[in-house]
């Protein structure tokens, strides 16, 4: 009996994972954008490089916008 219950449970799982990754392809194929928010928008980062050209200090920056270092150099590098 435990087997069976095994069985179906691993069947189960099995079609909910297709089910997700049906989904997933659906929202891509709308053009839904997943994942997290960016950090920072694409103004804020102009205005970081402009800071960093004018010799500002990385982490004076990052409390200006409100940001760790990690992710200022991280949102910079892209």
């Amino acid at each position: 009996m435990g087997h069976i219950l095994g069985a179906l449970a691993e069947f189960e799982r099995s079609l909910i994972v297709e089910r997700t990754q049906a989904g997933l392809k659906a929202a891509k194929k709308r053009g839904v954008k997943l994942g997290r928010r960016p950090a920072l928008s694409d103004d804020q980062r102009k205005h970081a490089n402009e800071l960093l050209a004018k010799g500002e200090s990385p982490a004076a920056i990052a409390k200006l916008l409100n940001v760790c270092r990690a992710t200022l150099y991280n949102s910079l590098k892209n």
